[in-house]
């Protein structure tokens, strides 16, 4: 699959181009980076914009094979000559805003993580170096279509307003988005931890985030999805100190907790049915239902077989418990957990034991 490179790489070439370009007064049309990845990357310069004492340049970002909304934008810096010594770095339009405690950048400033920051430093700094520049710089890094790119990412789940994230530890992208995705649940966690979460609300998905709006007795103030890795969040959760998660789950998820899988991927196990079945031959089904629910494609229809035999509470009763066990197991005892699990047509299904108590503890925050 074909790498593509950063925002971050994008912002610190666009800023090198533009220093250079304000020392020298002659367009740049391409620009050298060394990313910290150690990959030399040769990065083509648009809409060059170029004043005595400012020039605005950019670089089109390329995520390569990763789907990656920035992909296409326009990533900008506007270098110009400042009377402080040393390198000033801020967002402009389209860069987001940092809003609550528990992210790489102080509340207040532009969200442009660690390594970009040194990434632009390093750059610029190099050029001054090389025009013999020793007074200041100030670097604004700008994305048109920022704001609008970032409704469909994290960020404003993060408290990060106004735009995207300027991004990057290597400089390149490489097409692992299950990666990323598995990081942004733990950075999405450690700010809601940050902010005062040490009780958390957690859905697998969109199903389990609308049942739990319908839970009016339920505080969603630190509430996250954590998608199929229920085994990373737990093990996340342990690592950042939290305190203890309230799961709310379809039963197509978290019947495959109840079997010990965690991580709920259909590539990884798709025992659904296999597991519906051993469960509720457990609840006391007979050997022709347990077939019956074999050859279902749904939990749904599973459940509807359950209800007709009325051996759906007795069902709940066999693998809450399993879900407390695996769940608590993962977790190594050291987190307070709790479950309720639904149906998208039964509604709520059932919840282990403690869940009241721990729903309590939720709501007492903040």
């Amino acid at each position: 699959m074909r790498m593509g490179y950063t925002t971050g790489s994008c912002a610190a070439a666009a800023a090198k181009a533009a220093a250079t370009m304000l020392f020298s007064g002659q367009p740049v049309e391409e620009v050298p980076l060394m990313t910290p990845k150690g990959v030399l990357l040769h990065l083509n310069i648009e809409d060059i914009q170029m004043g005595e004492e400012t020039v605005s340049c950019a670089v089109r970002k390329d995520g390569g094979d990763d789907p990656d909304v920035t992909t296409g934008l326009l990533v900008y810096a506007g270098v110009s000559r400042m009377k402080d010594m040393g390198i000033q770095i801020d967002g402009g339009i389209g860069v987001g805003r940092v809003t609550k405690k528990g992210l790489q950048q102080p509340v207040g400033e532009a969200a442009i993580n660690d390594t970009p920051r040194r990434m632009i430093r390093e750059a610029v700094g190099e050029i001054c170096r090389k025009y013999q520049y020793n007074q200041g710089l100030r670097v604004v890094i700008s994305v048109p279509g920022g704001e609008k790119a970032a409704e469909k990412t994290f960020n404003p789940r993060l408290g990060i307003q106004g735009g995207i994230s300027i991004l990057g530890t290597s400089g390149i992208v490489v097409p692992m988005s299950e990666a990323a995705l598995i990081e942004s649940i733990r950075v999405e966690m450690r700010m809601l931890h940050a902010n005062g979460g040490g009780y958390l609300v957690i859905t697998p998905g969109n199903y389990g985030e609308v049942f739990s709006q319908e839970q009016k007795n339920i505080r969603l103030d630190y509430a996250m999805k954590c998608s199929n890795y229920v085994g990373e969040t737990l093990d996340f959760a342990r690592e950042l100190g939290v305190k203890g998660i309230l799961f709310i789950a379809h039963i197509g998820k978290f019947i495959k907790v109840s079997g010990g899988i965690m991580n709920t991927h259909s590539r990884h196990a798709d025992s659904r049915a296999e597991l519906m079945a051993a469960q509720a031959i457990r609840a006391g089904a007979s050997l022709e239902t347990a077939r019956k629910i074999l050859d279902t494609i749904t939990t749904e229809e599973a459940l509807d077989i359950l209800y007709e035999e009325g051996l759906t509470e007795a069902f709940m009763e066999v693998i809450l418990p399993k879900v407390a066990y695996y769940l608590d197991h993962r977790a190594a005892g050291e987190l307070q957990l709790g479950a309720i699990l639904f149906s998208s047509v039964h509604g709520k299904l059932g919840e282990t034991e403690g869940v009241a108590e721990l729903i309590r503890r939720i709501n007492a925050q903040g």
